[in-house]
């Protein structure tokens, strides 16, 4: 008797170990199911499931039409559950679809110039003044760094230079403090500075090197002929000094034309030279300045690039394959032109993040014009399969040829062109 329970609990071990070897491969595929995911109306996704997966079919007026466990076919806006169950009918894993509604935008590819006003004035170095005492820097004495953002002094709200100026000497004149009210990675910080007369002047000075703006180029990604929101750059804008990002009062974009470019190298990424256009013609006015770029509203939805002026679909990142694609930029004058790239990778990603596709320039043209990606090619929209995909946004320094973009979807949340298609989808 005791030989026959050890044989059958022995029968009963090697039974379970084959249904679990069995099993394992299905097992781990099904663990890949997504738990949600995001697809525009009129595309398709697939969700991969093992084979012993069911899942619930929809009909009728139903958001999504499930063709089987393999291929979902998005309908129309709204959200879905997607149930899967295991043979014998028990629910085991479900996905929820949410289908949005079909999103177009106007590629660009454009040339820009961008004038940055601050949020108050950038302390971007500290300056020693000779008195008959020795020399000092009231601000560096009262604390103030570089890469501070002075916002107010004695209350008054400060947002150019020339207001420093003023008030700075009349302190002097009267022998009083300045109250200071400053922000330092965005944090609130008070402190009080004593201005000085340098030997033999007679204006007063804070011994601090201040800027009160910011102006570069680079190039649009796209707009949105309906609200006229647009999107450019595809990465934040940061003082040349103190390598922080700019918080932005306001500023403007203007159309730029490009001159002469300084070709890259391994070690150098080069760049793009070029100048505002001469009527100056100002393009739009920008509000943010993020991660992601610049983003703002355009005085006129007409800014054609002679290319792709109709609206393009767009891609989430889960449709972006590795393989052939095109950007659009310029290399000489205000021409814009279509050059062939390969997307090396592409991440796909739930949350926001810069580097989300792995960039290489295969066109011989570009390749002897740039040497690769240069600066002031940030922003240059990236099309695969007559989609709006993303930007180009860095450059890699060893290897000029290759970079970084970012994911369009990224774009189109900081510009709030999506908060719009939300808006579309809950009504």
């Amino acid at each position: 008797m005791k030989v026959e329970g050890v044989r059958m609990v022995i029968g009963i071990l090697l039974l379970a170990g084959m249904l679990c070897i069995g099993f394992w491969n299905p097992l781990k595929e099904w663990a890949h199911i997504p738990t949600s995911i995001s697809v525009f109306k009129g595309e398709s996704v697939t969700l991969k499931a093992p084979k012993l997966l069911t899942v619930d079919p929809t009909h009728g007026d139903s958001t999504l039409h499930i063709q089987d466990a393999e291929s979902i076919a998005a309908m129309s806006a709204g959200t879905e559950e997607v149930v899967f169950k295991a043979v014998g009918g028990f629910p085991v894993k479900s996905t929820t679809v949410d289908v949005l509604p079909e999103q177009k935008v106007i590629a660009g590819g454009q040339s820009i110039g961008v004038k940055l006003n601050t949020k108050g004035v950038l302390v971007v170095g500290h300056h020693l003044i000779k008195t008959n005492t020795g020399e000092v820097s009231p601000g560096e004495t009262a604390g103030i760094e570089v890469g501070d953002m002075i916002t107010k002094i004695n209350g008054v709200s400060i947002e150019k230079m020339s207001q420093v100026t003023q008030v700075v000497q009349q302190a002097g004149e009267k022998n009083q403090d300045l109250n200071i009210e400053l922000k330092r990675n965005q944090h609130p910080l008070n402190t009080t500075l004593q201005p000085i007369k340098a030997s033999g002047e007679q204006s007063y000075r804070m011994g601090l090197f201040i800027r009160d703006s910011a102006a570069g180029v680079g190039t649009m990604t796209f707009y949105d002929p309906q609200s006229k929101k647009f999107g450019a750059l595809g990465h934040v804008i940061s003082d040349s000094d103190t390598h922080k990002p700019i918080a932005v009062h306001d500023g403007e974009v203007l159309r730029s034309s490009v001159t002469s470019i300084e070709k890259g190298s391994h070690g150098d990424p080069g760049e793009k030279l070029a100048s505002f256009s001469k009527n100056r013609e100002i393009l739009g006015q920008i509000n943010k300045n993020s991660s992601f770029g610049i983003f703002g509203t355009l005085n006129k939805a007409d800014l054609k690039n002679d290319i792709m002026d109709k609206e393009l679909p767009i891609a989430l990142s889960n449709q972006i394959k590795e393989g052939p694609a095109k950007i659009l930029t310029v290399v000489s004058g205000e021409k814009v032109e279509e050059f062939d790239i390969e997307i090396v990778n592409a991440i796909q990603q739930k949350q926001p993040a810069t580097k989300g596709l792995v960039l290489k320039v295969t066109d011989p043209k570009l390749l002897e014009a740039t040497g690769g990606i240069v600066q002031g090619m940030s922003g240059s929209p990236i099309i695969q399969d007559g989609k709006l995909v993303g930007a180009v946004t860095h450059v890699f320094v060893n290897d000029p040829t290759s970079g970084y973009g970012c994911h369009i979807g990224w774009m189109l949340e900081e510009a709030g062109v999506t908060n719009e298609l939300k808006q579309a989808k809950a009504s």
